[in-house]
């Protein structure tokens, strides 16, 4: 039988990536956006594009109504926030929680009654590699992917006595994702100018990264993640993010 998998985050990068991976293989993709656009995809009967707002409870109601049984949930939809915490505006702080903290809890919740009645299935929480290594100019968006990490490890413990298994996928640095395309507002906004000698040899060192994470990366390492069926919990993916687990 044909397993389903829904992604959230799917107009671009790691969720368009995954979504791709999926259908290769013979799944059934569902892949959510706010504004779904059929171009983004090659045809495909066995992928579904829904509209999904995560930080509106309207929104995940009516997916869910029109979903159908979802073997595997992938939360990957997210915003990037870099600069100066005390130059960023508690409204943008609030709108990073509600889209990478609270609209991941929330699709949780939506998905678990589901699993648990079947006694199966797979949710990953696509968090970041801030969760393994400090990074600076990220508090706020640092403090969003740590808490889908505590989370999800108690999560984890809680679902698996049903047989839903939970499970984090960590993607390194990628220049064209969450802090560059996917972030609220420019960093050179939120740059006070005291901060200017502090913040140019870390942002010279984005611009030239050593080790970075490709969006291949990514979707291989939702792959494994959906496939292990062991206590694994943390998945890195990328380069830069491996090495960073190692050394962590």
């Amino acid at each position: 039988m044909t397993k389903t998998i829904l992604i959230t985050g799917t107009s671009s990068g790691y969720g368009k990536a995954t979504a791709e991976h999926f259908l290769s293989r013979g799944w059934n993709v569902l892949a959510t956006m706010r504004r779904p656009d059929p171009s983004l995809f090659a045809a495909n009967e066995r992928l579904r594009l829904l509209p999904l707002d995560v930080t509106c409870p309207d929104s995940i109601a009516s997916l869910f109504e029109s979903a159908g049984p979802i073997d595997v949930l992938v939360n990957n939809a997210g915003l990037g926030g870099v600069g100066a915490f005390e130059a960023m505006p508690m409204s943008l702080v609030r709108q990073l929680i509600e889209t990478n903290t609270i609209g991941v809890m929330a699709m949780c919740q939506a998905v678990i009654p589901q699993m648990r009645e079947r006694r199966s299935g797979t949710i990953i929480n696509v968090t970041s590699s801030v969760a393994l290594g400090e990074f600076p100019l990220a508090a706020a968006y640092t403090a969003t992917k740590q808490a889908i990490e505590g989370f999800s490890a108690s999560l984890a413990h809680e679902l698996g006595y049903f047989g839903v298994r939970v499970k984090l996928v960590e993607p390194g640095y990628a220049p064209t994702t969450r802090f560059g395309a996917n972030a609220i507002v420019p960093v050179s906004d939120l740059l006070p100018g005291d901060y200017t000698d502090f913040a140019r040899p870390i942002l010279e060192a984005f611009a030239n990264p050593s080790l970075t994470t490709t969006e291949s990366d990514v979707a291989e390492a939702i792959w494994q993640a959906v496939h292990e069926t062991g206590n694994r919990l943390r998945f890195p993916a990328g380069a830069d993010a491996v090495a960073l687990a190692q050394a962590h």
